[in-house]
């Protein structure tokens, strides 16, 4: 009876510490059945471990230590069925609060060990919790004069921390491994595949401007992120690169940044590695070969010195001739996109084109008998008619111009590069100045027609008029901008440099 009566309040207990209750486990605790130390749970966790476990309530956390140290019994030293401690537990969860509550109150925790011989920091270590796993490596180095290269026997969880985007964790850490990674061609290949993009022009411009306003924007906040994970990536390899300066360990890491398009990482190991330019991979291809098989010829060019795009790989080929040969299928399927929506939004400009000559002629309210003059010559909204139909006639002129060049444009590797970009750009700025200035054209009559006596008429045509536009934009918007960064925007590796590499 007794021991049922054990058992109940065990569970009662538990879940009471899972429901974050503290009134209700001081009411089961004052009943003297159980106590903090007593193991309630089939894995022998104490109450203070099941805490420790689930304690994301930070003032929870604390009343319930708080209660260990006042027991007669301090519950602290107390083990589960795995020899671990509570400073094991939040470890292992990766609670770092509780790991600082519980040091605070006993340091020796820092270097008690489980059944498998693992400390805490062991703990945080293996279950890849990169913030509680610094704070207690910090604190362990702190109070004990040990073998730190000991202490970071993996790189695992630096390069954890850096695919997460961690990079002042992982800095840390760096920090800690006796001046340098064992693996530093594991950690700089990381921070090669996870090197976030800087901020863009715009971008800059929008942050410094809703700076000053108190209302935060998510946009901003976002950008802002945005511009701090790439400082801290830039610090992170800055201070990588100055531990490992002896180091030749960069050939992978140098292959993968060319890969993802990392500008600023590249830039810097070859500012450190000067040898780095000449690296080749099991293809014999160097980083300059390399770069024109994954991005553009022409752009690389522009990256690197003159002299360094002459060397053939080992099969005896030069960059412009390793790009035309990697390229022969997209320029193919760059040809066949380029050709169909070049002939789509002809049909359109077309289209367009043929409706505002039509309404130039035939004008809203028609004309009059006597002298052939339009109806409504001295209205303000036929003005705007007029201007609207002239700017979308001449602007659907100019994008059928455009797009039919492009129709037959002789697609050469050169083509692509600048000109059919610009006459697609020029095409669809001018279609969509068209088609904006038709709708425009078209409300201007309607409402001439139909709005004379009905002034209500207005407001529901000027609402009617945003809604294609805004499609419009919407679908369009992504692709001009694009087109625009790529074509007149800063280059895939970059600005051209003042300090080519050599």
């Amino acid at each position: 009876m007794i021991k049922k009566q054990i058992e109940k309040k065990k569970e009662e207990l538990h879940a009471a510490i899972l429901n974050q209750d503290f009134g209700n486990v001081i009411d089961i605790l004052d009943e003297g059945v159980v106590t903090l130390r007593d193991k309630i749970t089939i894995t022998s966790n104490t109450a203070l471990h099941v805490a420790v476990s689930i304690g994301k309530n930070r003032e929870f956390l604390e009343k319930m230590l708080n209660l260990a140290v006042q027991d007669n019994q301090p519950s602290f030293d107390m083990r589960n069925s795995e020899g671990s401690t509570l400073l094991h537990v939040a470890a292992i969860v990766g609670n770092t609060e509780a790991a600082k509550m519980l040091v605070k109150r006993n340091q020796d925790l820092l270097y008690e060990k489980d059944n498998e011989g693992q400390t805490p920091v062991d703990r945080a270590l293996s279950n890849m919790h990169t913030d509680t796993y610094i704070y207690l490596l910090d604190e362990y180095l702190k109070t004990k004069d040990l073998e730190k290269d000991a202490l970071f026997d993996s790189s695992e969880i630096l390069v954890n921390a850096i695919s997460s985007k961690d990079y002042v964790s992982a800095k840390k850490m760096i920090r800690f491994s006796m001046g340098s990674p064992r693996d530093p061609d594991t950690v700089l290949t990381a921070i090669a595949q996870n090197f976030p993009p800087n901020v863009n022009f715009l971008e800059r411009r929008m942050m410094h401007l809703f700076s000053h306003v108190p209302v935060t924007f998510k946009f901003v906040e976002a950008t802002q992120r945005k511009a701090k994970a790439y400082s801290d990536a830039i610090l992170l390899l800055d201070f990588t690169c100055n531990l490992i300066r002896m180091s030749t360990n960069y050939n992978n890491a140098i292959f993968e940044a060319t890969r993802q398009n990392a500008v600023e990482f590249v830039k810097i190991i070859v500012s450190r590695f000067p040898n780095a330019i000449w690296t080749s991979n099991e293809d014999g291809h160097n980083i300059i070969q390399h770069a024109v098989i994954n991005r553009s010829e022409k752009e690389v060019e522009r990256f690197v010195c003159p002299l360094n795009v002459i060397p053939k790989n080992s099969f005896g080929e030069t960059p412009q001739m390793v790009f035309t040969k990697e390229h022969k299928k997209l320029l193919i399927e760059g040809q066949k996109w380029m050709k169909e929506t070049a002939q789509s939004f002809t049909i359109t400009a077309t289209l367009i084109t043929t409706i505002m000559f039509a309404a130039a002629i035939t004008v809203p309210g028609g004309n009059k008998q006597d002298n052939g003059i339009p109806m409504f010559t001295n209205i303000s909204l036929f003005t705007l008619f007029a201007v609207s139909d002239v700017i979308s006639f001449f602007t659907s002129v100019a994008s059928l111009l455009m797009f039919l060049s492009i129709v037959t444009d002789s697609f050469t590797e050169q083509d692509f590069l600048f000109w059919l970009p610009s006459k697609l750009i020029i095409g669809l700025v001018s279609l969509s100045i068209s088609t904006i200035a038709m709708l425009v054209a078209f409300s201007a009559s309607f409402v001439l027609v139909f709005g004379q006596n009905s002034s209500w008429i207005f407001a529901p045509v000027v609402t009617l008029i945003v809604l294609p536009f805004t499609f419009f934009m919407t679908l369009q918007f992504a692709l001009v901008k694009n087109l625009i960064s790529a074509t007149y925007g800063r280059s895939m590796f970059g600005k051209k440099s003042n300090d080519p590499f050599y």
